[in-house]
C-alpha cells in the first residue's frame, strides 16, 4: 500500500510517495510553501504537487505533518506560528476535496515520533520519547503504542519544559525553556553573545555562525565551542531525565539538524543522563540518534495514516 506523506514547513513543503510495507520513499518532490499567497492557494499548490508526483500511480491516503496546534480529529490547524493567518483552518478537508482521498493531519513533532515508531529507531517499541532539535525543539511521546497528546490534543510540548526559570527568553514567552538552550537558534545566539569574549574562536572564522560550526569547532577542541556543547548537553540531560522519570520510555530518539553533530553531542549526553536518572531507571532505556535524517518529515507524515487506520 502506497501512502503520500507531506512535510509542511513555513518555507518548503516536502512530499513523498511511501511504500508502507518498508518505509521506502518511491518518489519525492519539494515546492516552496509561499505562505503569503494565503491558505487556500497553499492547499491548491500542495494538491497539484501531489497529483504531479503520483501521476500513473495509485495511493491510499495522505498524511500531513504540520507545525502548530492541530485538531487532528477534524484535520484543522487551530493555530500555527508558521502560518499566522491560519486560525481554525480546515487543512484536511480542503485537501481531501481536491484529491478525493482521506487526509489525516497531525502536529509535525508528533508525526516525527510516529515515523520513528513505524520506520525508524522505534520499530518494535511501544514506549518512545522523540525529540527534534532544529530551529526550535519539538517532541512527541508514545506510550503503550499510542501518542500522548492530552485532553485537548496539544500535549507533549517537550521543547517548552522549563529547564531554568531564570534562563533566556524563549519564543513562547517563557524563560529558560529547553528550546532556548538546545535548538539551533539558541546555539547560534549563545555563541554570538560571547563573540567579544572569545573573538579568536574558530566558530567565527566564517561570517555566518551556525550550530554545525559550533559542533565542528568542538571536535577541534575549541574552548568556546566545548563550553557551548556542555551547556547544550546539560540542558538536554535535565530535560531528558525528567521525561524518563515521567514516561519510562524504552528509547529516547533525537533527530533534527542539531542531532547530526553525532558523537560529540551524544556521548557526553548519555553519560550525563546516566548520572542524573534515579537508580531504578538506569539501563532501562537508550538514547539514540534518529536514522531517518532528511526523510523524517515525509516518513512521519506517512506514519500518521498507518497510526490512524491501524
Amino acid at each position: 500500500m502506497n501512502i503520500v506523506g507531506v512535510d509542511l514547513g513555513g518555507t518548503y513543503v516536502k512530499i513523498g510517495l511511501v511504500d508502507s510495507k518498508n518505509g521506502k520513499i518511491l518518489k519525492k518532490s519539494s515546492i516552496e510553501t509561499k505562505v503569503e499567497l494565503g491558505g487556500q492557494e497553499v492547499v491548491k499548490r500542495i494538491a497539484n504537487a501531489i497529483l504531479e508526483l503520483t501521476e500513473g500511480t495509485d495511493y491510499h491516503a495522505v498524511g500531513i505533518g504540520s507545525p502548530g496546534s492541530i485538531d487532528k480529529e477534524n484535520g484543522i490547524v487551530r493555530f500555527s506560528p508558521n502560518f499566522p493567518d491560519w486560525h481554525n483552518f480546515p487543512l484536511g478537508s480542503l485537501l481531501s476535496e481536491l484529491l478525493g482521498k482521506n487526509v489525516y493531519v497531525e502536529n509535525d513533532a508528533n508525526s516525527f515520533a510516529l515515523g520513528e515508531k513505524w520506520f525508524g529507531a522505534g520499530i518494535g517499541k511501544n514506549h518512545i520519547v522523540a525529540l527534534t532539535l532544529g530551529t526550535g525543539v519539538g517532541g512527541g511521546v508514545i506510550s503503550h503504542g499510542t501518542l500522548i497528546t492530552g485532553s485537548t490534543g496539544i500535549g507533549a510540548e517537550l521543547g517548552h519544559v522549563i529547564i531554568n526559570p531564570n534562563g533566556p527568553l524563549c519564543g513562547c514567552g517563557n524563560y529558560g525553556c529547553l528550546e532556548s538552550y538546545a535548538s539551533a537558534t539558541a546555539i547560534v545566539r549563545m555563541a554570538t553573545e560571547r563573540k567579544k569574549k572569545f573573538p579568536d574562536s574558530i566558530i567565527f572564522k566564517n561570517e555566518k555562525v551556525t550550530a554545525k560550526a559550533v559542533f565542528d569547532a568542538a571536535r577541534d577542541g575549541d574552548r568556546l565551542a566545548l563550553m557551548l556543547r556542555d551547556e547544550v548537553v546539560e540542558a538536554l540531560a535535565i530535560g531528558i531525565t525528567g521525561f524518563v522519570h515521567i514516561f519510562n520510555p524504552e528509547v529516547v530518539i533525537i533527530g533534527g539538524g542539531v542531532s547530526r553533530a553525532g558523537d560529540i553531542l551524544f556521548e557526553p549526553l548519555r553519560k550525563r543522563v546516566n548520572e542524573l536518572v534515579m537508580p531504578t531507571f538506569k539501563d532501562t532505556f537508550e538514547i539514540i540518534q534518529s536514522p531517518l535524517v532528511e526523510n523524517a518529515g515525509i516518513l512521519g507524515a506517512a506514519s500518521i495514516v498507518l497510526q490512524r487506520e491501524n
